[in-house]
């Protein structure tokens, strides 16, 4: 599929775009440009891959010009530039709005107008029913990206996306901070030992933004089945791993978090295609005809839950063990401990 083909990733200097360059790098793929506007980060790569089929664009999304030049030439473009930190995006709701809703419109336009076959746009599991902004920015990105999609002929630019729960080890995210803590001899500061949460590793993570890009119809959403662990249970088995003795301290919920995450709300789940390892989300495409969304119902909906870390497989402390030794970053810092 990407034989010859040149894709461009925004927010590639980010731990998606790292993923993906290795992924693609040694395929037959033409080019792969990086746009973000992290000069540094892109520096950086620009020295540890020095690979001639990766090219460099500084540029923010929210800037329509910036990303309209940089998609001249390109085929495909995996959008995973975003605001995604929970409590930053509380405090600054509006600089979610600018990134992850303007940003998006303004790759969705630049794409359509420079004849991009197709484009894969990144989304998160606290896009369905979002209790804070970041969940709110990006519930806005999905139907907006839908809305794109109703109207665009299939002829010119496909626009789907992907749904995926948190990433194992990504930046930001529980697991470096368990290990930080573990290091500096710090309690393990866990909110809710009940919480749960989807565990996906990065690899994961590409595999469904390339399982949506080969399978995607114009307007579709696809979201990988995945396990989940409590947080309580999380925390253990980053202990047992580096055989640490640190406390476990029980600190609350903390602002715009919730108890569980949800992929599939009842609604979707009901018209949703079971795709085996994935499920494929049909867009609506009903117009504005308002009668269809006031006396036609779905009496389906009613007897379904929604698909959610709660309900779906719980890992045991030996099989969260067992994925967390399967990343690069666990490995790494257990050998650097040796």
């Amino acid at each position: 599929m990407f034989s010859g083909k040149t894709l461009l990733i925004t927010g590639g200097t980010g731990s998606f775009g790292n993923a993906v360059l290795r992924r693609f790098l040694h395929t037959d793929i033409k080019e792969i440009r990086v746009f973000s506007r992290d000069e540094k980060k892109q520096e950086d790569m620009r020295i540890g891959l020095n690979n001639g089929k990766v090219k460099f664009y500084i540029g923010d999304v929210r800037a329509f010009d910036g990303i309209n030049a940089a998609l001249h030439g390109v085929d495909f473009v995996f959008h995973a530039a975003a605001l995604k930190q929970v409590p930053s995006c509380e405090f600054y709701p509006m600089e979610a709005v600018r990134t992850n809703v303007l940003g998006t419109e303004n790759v969705l336009n630049a794409a359509l107008q420079s004849g991009v076959k197709k484009v894969i746009t990144l989304s998160t599991d606290k896009a369905v029913y979002p209790i804070n902004a970041m969940g709110i920015s990006k519930a806005m990105m999905e139907k907006l990206m839908v809305a794109k999609a109703r109207m665009t002929d299939v002829s010119r630019t496909i626009f789907s996306g992907t749904r995926y729960g948190n990433v194992m080890a990504s930046r930001g995210s529980v697991i470096p901070l368990f290990v930080k803590q573990i290091k500096e001899g710090k309690p393990l500061t866990v909110t809710d030992p009940n919480m749960t949460r989807f565990l996906m590793s990065l690899d994961d993570a590409v595999d469904l933004v390339l399982y949506g890009f080969s399978n995607a119809r114009q307007g579709d959403i696809f979201v990988q089945k995945a396990p989940a662990s409590t947080i309580l249970d999380l925390a253990v088995a980053v202990k047992e791993l580096f055989d640490a003795n640190n406390e476990i301290r029980i600190i609350g919920t903390r602002h715009g978090e919730k108890l569980y995450e949800t992929l599939l709300t009842r609604e979707e789940l009901a018209k949703a295609e079971d795709m085996g390892d994935y499920f494929r989300i049909l867009p609506d495409d009903r117009d504005l005809n308002y009668g269809k969304y006031f006396t036609e119902g779905e009496e389906k909906v009613s007897t379904i839950d929604d698909y959610n870390s709660h309900n779906t497989q719980r890992l045991s402390v030996a099989e969260i063990k067992e994925k967390l030794l399967k990343l690069d970053y666990i490995r790494g810092e257990l050998e650097g401990r040796a």
